[in-house]
C-alpha cells in the first residue's frame, strides 16, 4: 500500500491536482481491492465528510483513465476498481458471495495474450474472468 507522499506524487506524476477527494479515493481502492464506486463511496464519505457521489465517481473516472486505477467489469456484476495496474493478471469471482481474488497470469508466459486470429491487432492486455465458488462458500455447502 503507498503513502499518503507517495500517492501525492503520482498524481503529480500523471499530471493531476492534489485534491482531498483523489487522495481518499485512491486509499480506498488501494485498502479494498475490488470494490465497487457504491462501495468506495461510502468508505471516502466516512473519511473525509461532505462529498458528493458525483465527485468520488469523476474522481474514479479520472483516475482510470490516467492509468492509476484499474476498473473491472464482470458479467452481470457492477463495476469493481484495483489499484493493481500495469500487469497482465485476471480474476476469480465467486458465484456465491461475488468475492473477487487476483490470479497471476500463466506463470513464465502470456498465453492469453496470443488469440487463435487477433485479426492482425497487436493485443497488450487480456481481460480473463475465471467464475466458481470461493473455498468458504464451497465448504458451507458441502456441510448441508
Amino acid at each position: 500500500m503507498e503513502t499518503p507522499v507517495e500517492h501525492d506524487a503520482l498524481l503529480r506524476r500523471h499530471g493531476l491536482q492534489v485534491t482531498a477527494q483523489r487522495l481518499a479515493v485512491l486509499r480506498a481502492v488501494s485498502s479494498r481491492p475490488h470494490s465497487t464506486a457504491d462501495d468506495i463511496d461510502k468508505v471516502v464519505r466516512a473519511e473525509i465528510g461532505a462529498i458528493s457521489r458525483q465527485a468520488v465517481y469523476d474522481a474514479l473516472g479520472i483516475l482510470t483513465d490516467k492509468g492509476l486505477l484499474r476498473r473491472i467489469q464482470p458479467a452481470r456484476s457492477p463495476a469493481r476498481y484495483e489499484d493493481r495496474v500495469g500487469d497482465n493478471h485476471h480474476h476469480l469471482i465467486c458465484r456465491t458471495c461475488s468475492r473477487m481474488v487476483d490470479v497471476d497470469c500463466a506463470v513464465g508466459f502470456t498465453p492469453c495474450l496470443t488469440a487463435a486470429d487477433d485479426s492482425a491487432y497487436e493485443i497488450d492486455e487480456a481481460e480473463v474472468v475465471y467464475w466458481g465458488r470461493c473455498p468458504d462458500c464451497a465448504a458451507a455447502t458441502s456441510v448441508l
